[in-house]
């Protein structure tokens, strides 16, 4: 039946839903071999249509064709997806290095991302803060505090201070507040 590797990929997603399966090359290259084979049955009904040797009702084989390439082709994606955003969660969870468990389950494809996705996270982190610090690590405390109110160390004299709210403080060097 048409589509139904793709939709193996999508299968093979939802029954492990907490780990990363190993990467189905092989269900991959057969779903790239199908969309190739169903465009070329396209082009070759395409110019019988054009030739005038079949009739207009091939037409809307040739759709039907034409949609289970792009439902192929989405499940494709979404399979590449799904196991890209599970990496994203892994960089939170584990930071920069992979368990050797979850990098052999992975396409070198995927390895060169999860390096490239971290290299653009430090990137991001370094450049915030004050300039000459060493940027904010946004992966720690990744919990919201369990108090909406918190006290502040005033680390220099400031002076007055007025909050959003019209509350004014008196922020000197080493007062809590």
């Amino acid at each position: 039946m048409l589509g139904e590797q793709a939709l193996n990929l999508i299968k093979e997603l939802e029954r492990n839903p907490d780990i990363i399966p190993p990467y189905n090359d092989d269900l991959m290259k057969r779903c790239i071999e199908e969309i190739k084979t169903l465009y070329q049955q396209n082009i070759n009904s395409l110019a019988e249509l054009n030739a005038g040797r079949v009739g207009a009702e091939h037409a809307s084989l040739l759709q039907a064709r034409h949609a289970a390439i792009e439902r192929t082709k989405r499940c494709m994606l979404a399979y590449i997806y799904h196991r890209q955003q599970r990496l994203k969660r892994y960089r939170w969870d584990y930071g920069g290095v992979l368990p050797s468990t979850i990098k052999v389950c992975l396409c070198e494809a995927e390895v060169r991302w999860f390096h490239e996705y971290c290299k653009n996270l430090a990137d991001f982190q370094s450049g915030l803060g004050e300039s000459g610090s060493c940027g904010v690590d946004l992966t720690v405390n990744m919990e919201p505090p369990k108090s909406l109110f918190v006290q502040v160390m005033c680390v220099k004299d400031y002076d007055e201070f007025e909050t959003s709210d019209g509350t004014r403080y008196l922020l000197k060097k080493n007062s809590l507040v």
